[in-house]
């Protein structure tokens, strides 16, 4: 498809070769009364959302109290889903105008747009992603940034290629505890760093609390962990049922090999089977692990050498992502990174480790009763706990400072400025992760070539770092 922009698609053939037949109010976007293709500071930016999950309802409230933001539509593949996605924005505009889509093509050809945001299951981020690009449209993305390697190196060339801006969700970047922490290590206040541990969730959390559900039908088979049901048994038999009529089952597994229908490991819980989530790994790699790459100024950089053991269900088990894991890396300057979760020495959160102290950095726990954990915050030395940054003096080194992980993104759509948590940073965040699991899959240690982004010697161990599309699914 050609269009009459480099950077946009031309919305009136995209619709065509979708085969769409809809009729779509006109909004004038932002970015035409601006120079340039820029939104200009006054103007309103029009803004999609796409997806009504876990993170969908929390970004786009967000998004909903800026005052310079429209939220203009709403997609899911789930009716009931996509009903409180529209409430939620009319209630708060106080009228009727939130435009629902079932088709995220339809919204993303959407006259008027300036940009969407993103929260939908890791199988289908990169489709999503690629398409939004090529329309030109602005992003605010989930992490992790996609379901495989291969797929965020699409991601990225789109993002460049069409000069949108893009903001992931790994939101502890704007928080003043994870800012200071990170200055802490840049301005060389603990040495040189020798190690850093990276402490994740590990496990499997029953975030739609389906789980009860289930157990309560499989009481005589005195069935309750998920992650011990298998295709042919009893407990599966009882767990597979038709989708509900509200949710379109065929596109919501897309892409990703179709699979029966089991409640448990749609909404929410996607993510503990490998078809389509990461596990807590991939859940969790794009916020410690970036954090810890911040303080490291290895935004654009990674790993050379992964190793990682992990403890697996059955790999056709309902549950089956990893539940425990330890992954040892090796950096440029002789650093070394442990990522683990499940293991009692590695703390939650980030910790950098030098020659001349350490800090510690996390997201504050108000319940707790230890203070550091409380403050989500520690250190080697006394004087750094105090205030919520660092003495002016000692920042040689200022980092990125965000007003705010929501307002970030909208200023940078009307500056064209890069935002806090571009891209390329998810990119490189999220690869240790993926190198973690395919070493922990193929259980041999991997040798990764940083600049040309591949794996060294293993052509099996490199087949991991991509994935079938299930036809007709392909990326933009």
């Amino acid at each position: 498809m050609k269009s009459a922009s480099p950077n946009r698609v031309n919305r009136r053939h995209f619709l065509k070769a979708a085969g769409a037949a809809i009729i779509l109010p006109t909004i004038l976007p932002g970015c035409v009364l601006g120079r340039g293709g820029k939104t200009p500071p006054s103007g309103k930016i029009n803004l999609g959302v796409v997806g009504w999950g876990m993170q969908g309802p929390s970004n786009t409230r967000s998004f909903l109290a800026e005052d310079d933001c429209r939220v203009v539509a709403a997609c899911d593949l789930d009716k009931n889903a996509l009903s409180a996605a529209v409430k939620t924005v009319n209630d708060r505009y106080g009228n009727q105008d939130c435009a629902a889509y079932h088709d995220y093509r339809e919204l993303m050809a959407r006259p008027g747009l300036d940009a969407i945001m993103l929260a939908v299951p890791d199988h289908w981020h990169a489709i999503l992603a690629t398409t939004a690009a090529q329309h030109g449209l602005d992003v605010y993305g989930e992490k992790p940034l996609a379901k495989t390697v291969a797929e965020q190196q699409a991601i990225v060339h789109a993002v460049e290629k069409n000069h949108i801006i893009w903001q992931t969700g790994s939101w502890q970047r704007s928080q003043r505890n994870f800012h200071k922490a990170a200055e802490i290590v840049r301005n060389g206040l603990i040495g040189e760093v020798t190690h850093v541990e990276v402490g994740l969730p590990s496990g499997h959390t029953d975030f739609k609390h389906t789980k009860p559900e289930l157990v309560e039908k499989l009481k005589a088979l005195k069935i309750d962990d998920l992650s011990t049901i298998r295709p042919g048994s009893d407990a599966w038999k009882i767990a597979v049922t038709e989708p509900p009529p509200e949710l379109d089952y065929e596109t919501w597994i897309g892409p990703a090999r179709m699979e029966e229908y089991i409640k448990q490991r749609v909404h929410m819980n996607w993510r503990w089977n490998y078809n389509t989530g990461g596990g807590q790994l991939m859940d969790w790699i794009g916020h410690h692990c970036d954090i810890a790459h911040w303080g490291l100024d290895f935004d654009r950089s990674g790993p050379s050498e992964i190793e990682g053991q992990g403890e697996f269900p059955a790999a056709d088990a309902l549950w089956n992502t990893c539940t425990k894991y330890r992954i040892e890396l090796k950096y440029p300057r002789n650093i070394t990174m442990t990522i683990a979760g499940g293991h009692s020495d590695i703390m939650s959160g980030t910790k950098w480790i030098g020659t001349d102290g350490w800090v510690w950095v996390n997201r504050p726990n108000e319940n707790s009763t230890n203070k550091a954990q409380a403050m989500g915050f520690d250190a080697s030395n006394p004087d750094w706990k105090k205030g919520k940054s660092l003495p002016e003096e000692l920042r040689k080194v200022k980092l990125y400072e965000s007003p705010g992980h929501w307002r970030n993104f909208l200023d940078c759509v009307k500056s064209r400025k890069p935002t806090i948590a571009p891209v390329q940073t998810a990119h490189h965040s999220a690869i240790p992760g993926h190198l973690g699991l395919i070493s922990m899959l193929t259980g041999r240690k991997l040798n990764w070539n940083v600049k040309h982004e591949k794996i060294i010697g293993d052509a099996a161990a490199s087949a991991l770092l991509t994935r079938p599309y299930r036809a007709p699914f392909h990326l933009a």
